[in-house]
């Protein structure tokens, strides 16, 4: 197992650490509702270093980001982020990811910890242009500062006006003395607050700093488990469940990452144009459940007939909202919103309602 720069400080805060995407991660620290309720209402800290960071740089940087990746690089601006995912060829997903635009020639792509050695396989692979890639992953740490207060407690250690940043923007500054941080305005939780990407040898210093300034409002570890029902709420995709090498982002209601525009010539592009066009055979919706259950990955959904109609990819407990709530894939023909269905839980066929995302 590898370690993030953190390491020690989750052993020393009593987190229960768990195998994951070939690291050793706190999955919680005082459970995951109380963790989960910490960052809806007020502040908590993630460590997220595990994820991957690849440069891309040279005068042709533009060109292979905009043929990797399914969004339009075209409309970014310096200083500013874009949702993204790299098509397979196949109609399928290698990875979600962010695309930093961090100079003209220069971009930061930031990928998911479990695709790591997958994706910088299927860069180099698809680089046919005068483009470097650098897998910069191994140096960097990342920690997320998620919710109301995330803000408010991350401006103490900064001159930077944090309020100034808008979603989906960055800057690189200062932050508890510590230069070169790239303080971003983006996160997994749908709770407000910055992710930050640091070098190694100053993530702790970081840390500290950050729970010195959040003391006064409590602030908490957050660990992989929360990080999970948290973005499940906001109705947020997760890479090898809600994604994978065989769903389209049109299927996964990805459209909007999927840009079409003529300067943008990605990998599968005529094939997603078709499917927007022409309509899927299943679409990823989300539901709640009218029944007292759990759905969970894997869990088949059926009809009042008990026809198989879809497979749920993420299920949970909401913490907020106190049901359970899931993500599926449903037939198109009886994926409408309000629909009544059914999750066949062990031998029980429980119902459950389509209804419109986000839960929250």
């Amino acid at each position: 197992m590898k370690h993030t720069a953190f390491y020690s400080l989750h052993k020393n805060m009593g987190a229960k650490l768990v195998p994951f995407a070939g690291y050793e991660m706190p999955i919680e620290y005082s459970g995951i509702n109380t963790e989960h309720m910490q960052v809806r209402n007020s502040v908590g800290l993630f460590d997220v270093s595990h994820m991957g960071e690849f440069w891309i740089k040279g005068t042709e940087a533009y060109k292979l980001v905009q043929h990797l990746t399914s969004n339009d690089i075209s409309t970014l601006e310096i200083g500013k982020a874009q949702y993204s995912c790299f098509p397979n060829g196949e109609g399928g997903i290698v990875d979600d990811l962010l695309v930093y635009k961090y100079e003209n020639d220069k971009y930061m792509l930031v990928v998911n910890a479990s695709n790591i050695e997958k994706d910088w396989e299927w860069c180099n692979k698809n680089n046919s242009f005068n483009a470097e890639i650098e897998n910069a992953s191994d140096q960097i740490s990342q920690l997320a500062i998620q919710g109301p207060k995330a803000t408010a407690t991350l401006q103490k250690l900064t001159d930077i006006d944090l309020s100034g940043i808008p979603y989906y923007s960055f800057v690189t500054g200062s932050i508890a003395g510590i230069n070169n941080v790239i303080i971003s305005n983006t996160g997994y939780t749908g709770a407000g607050g910055f992710e930050l990407y640091m070098y190694n040898e100053d993530a702790v210093c970081i840390w500290e700093a950050i729970f010195e300034a959040g003391e006064d409002v409590g602030i908490l570890p957050i660990g992989l488990g929360a990080r999970d029902t948290l973005r499940l709420e906001k109705g947020f995709c997760l890479y090898g469940n809600d994604i994978h090498e065989n769903t389209s982002p049109i299927e996964a209601g990805l459209g909007w990452i999927t840009k079409f525009s003529d300067n943008n010539n990605f990998i599968n592009k005529e094939l997603f144009h078709q499917q927007k066009q022409n309509g899927v055979e299943k679409k990823l919706k989300g539901f709640k459940m009218i029944d007292r259950g759990i759905p969970r990955k894997g869990y088949e959904i059926v009809d009042e007939n008990d026809q198989i109609i879809g497979e749920v990819t993420s299920g949970t407990q909401s913490p907020m909202l106190k049901q359970g709530i899931g993500m599926g894939y449903i037939k198109t023909e009886v994926a409408k919103l309000g629909a009544e269905i059914f999750i066949r839980v062990r031998n029980r066929k429980l119902k459950a309602e389509i209804v419109k995302l986000p839960f929250l």
